[in-house]
């Protein structure tokens, strides 16, 4: 472990200051979010952690993910895949939005014809690509056949909600709603709180919160603060430190599971040096990944084996090593490739997003100046970073990145380092030929093969250095009970009053 990496292990603090609890009664739930709802449209985010999480309290979908990390039914009752190409529904009967309007197949249909709209522009319209006809069969049934065999069409429909068709073409989902799901709308402060809600005529289990209150809060410590004040229930992204502190309050209970979210340094490999494998692989033995995982997170950051996947992931390779810190093997490679190193190198860091990811990025870029690079880090704002990464497309040479699907299938997470892929940076031909494989095929087997493949070809092309899985941290009043999940959903439905 080198001397920074043992500053701050000695150097941890705590935040000051316990405050007596007054518990939430229990029919109202309070859950701080660091980061604002974007969009109320459900068809224009990908982020489960914010804007996804609340947003599924107000709009149905057909599946949900559970707890457990399993498929449950929830407008669909039944789905199955009737041959390669094509899955059969069976939904729910009697369903409706707040509004009247049926919550039926003929709904289910508006909703993936709308989002595979060009002129539309979803946000996620690239889940559905594969989608080439939505047939319905009844009120009750509906087909969707894909131009390609679609294994994980299942798990990813279980990000996708409903919006009520008649009402989407008169008003703006952006920031008006209209509920079909377990919660409705009270009130919205833009950036400050979302206010719901029960709704006396959600179609599944009655809500066991009278209200549900997502209130905004970036600091960190201040998120602390509130859940130890009994001003909210529940909290998430606390520092490792933190778990202990709040456990010996007596209010709450702290603790972490592993995520479906790896942690990375994403290389640019459009741009030298980093088009050179051998400069990638170098500064995956640069950086000592152990060392990160006990120094900052009290060893309970995994660290990753040469993929990003998880071991939740359907296509994990449990084969596969982690480069080991050699940082001198690492000098010794970048000496080889003798690539031009005297010039600053841009370390992108999305700033307030990650746990505790700017003394990671700290730590990273102490590592890679001890051999030899010349790293300048700049801090930005979420939205500037992705602006950069995905509209502008000029990420910096390298970045701080965390990525997860919740799909928890290698054909989601994999496919954002495939060749074209607006995510990437990386084109690859023998990993797109391994992705196309695995996408090819419903056979589990054949799939898992494929993303062996495709994994083992990642890991010696090193587009990222693999870091770790980055812990999912959490704590709640004790007036509440909470499975913990390590996929970024904070739903209200899961949680339940104490007993």
């Amino acid at each position: 472990m080198n001397k920074f990496l043992k500053g701050i292990l000695v150097g941890s603090t705590m935040l000051a200051g316990l405050a007596l609890p007054h518990l939430a009664q229990a029919a109202d739930l309070t859950i701080a979010l660091s980061n604002p709802v974007n969009t109320f449209d459900p068809h224009m985010t990908a982020s489960v952690g914010t804007d996804l999480s609340v947003l599924s309290h107000i709009y149905p979908a057909l599946i949900l993910r559970g707890p457990d990390l399993k498929l449950h039914g929830s407008l669909a009752k039944e789905w199955s895949l009737v041959d390669d190409n094509t899955w059969r529904f069976t939904l729910q009967d009697g369903a409706k939005f707040s509004n009247g309007e049926p919550l039926d197949a003929e709904a289910v249909k508006w909703n993936l014809d709308r989002v595979r709209d060009p002129a539309i522009k979803a946000r996620i319209a690239s889940w559905f690509t594969l989608v080439s006809e939505v047939n319905v069969i009844s009120p009750t049934e509906l087909e969707v056949k894909t131009s390609a065999p679609y294994p994980a069409f299942a798990d990813q429909l279980s990000m996708f909600l409903l919006l009520p068709p008649k009402w989407a073409a008169e008003h703006n989902p952006v920031n008006e709603t209209m509920s079909g799901g377990p919660y409705k709308v009270r009130t919205i402060v833009p950036g400050e709180s979302v206010v719901l809600d029960a709704n006396p005529d959600y179609f599944g289990d009655k809500a066991e919160f009278d209200s549900v209150t997502f209130q905004i809060i970036p600091e960190t410590g201040s998120r602390i603060a509130a859940l130890l004040s009994g001003d909210v229930d529940m909290i998430n992204g606390i520092p490792v430190t933190e778990i202990d502190r709040i456990k010996q309050s007596g209010n709450a209970t702290a603790g972490a599971v592993d995520s479906t979210r790896s942690m990375m340094i994403k290389f640019n490999t459009t741009v030298p040096p980093f088009d050179n494998v051998k400069v990638r692989q170098a500064l995956n033995y640069a950086v000592d990944k152990e060392g990160i995982s006990k120094a900052l997170f009290n060893g309970l950051a995994q660290p990753s084996l040469c993929q990003v996947l998880t071991p939740n992931y359907f296509g994990f390779n449990p084969d596969l090593k982690a480069y080991p810190y050699d940082p001198d093997k690492a000098a010794q490679m970048l000496a080889e490739a003798g690539v031009d190193l005297s010039k600053p190198i841009e370390f992108d860091v999305p700033s307030g997003v990650y746990l505790q990811g700017t003394e990671v990025a700290q730590v990273v870029a102490s590592q890679l100046t001890d051999i030899g690079l010349n790293v300048k880090i700049t801090e930005l704002e979420f939205s500037v970073y992705m602006n950069k990464y995905l509209q502008s497309h000029e990420l910096s040479p390298i970045s701080l990145l965390a990525q997860a699907w919740p799909t928890i299938d290698a054909d989601g997470l994999l496919t954002l380092f495939a060749p074209g892929n607006n995510y990437a940076y990386w084109d690859n031909a023998d990993f797109g030929a391994a992705l196309a494989e695995g996408r090819a095929s419903t056979d589990p087997a054949v799939r898992q093969a494929a993303y062996k493949k495709a994994t083992e070809v990642m890991c010696d092309q090193a587009p990222a250095i693999f870091l770790y899985a980055q812990p999912a941290t959490y704590a709640y009043a004790n007036d509440i009970t909470w499975t913990p999940r390590g996929d970024d959903w904070v739903r209200a439905f899961d949680m339940h009053p104490a007993k």
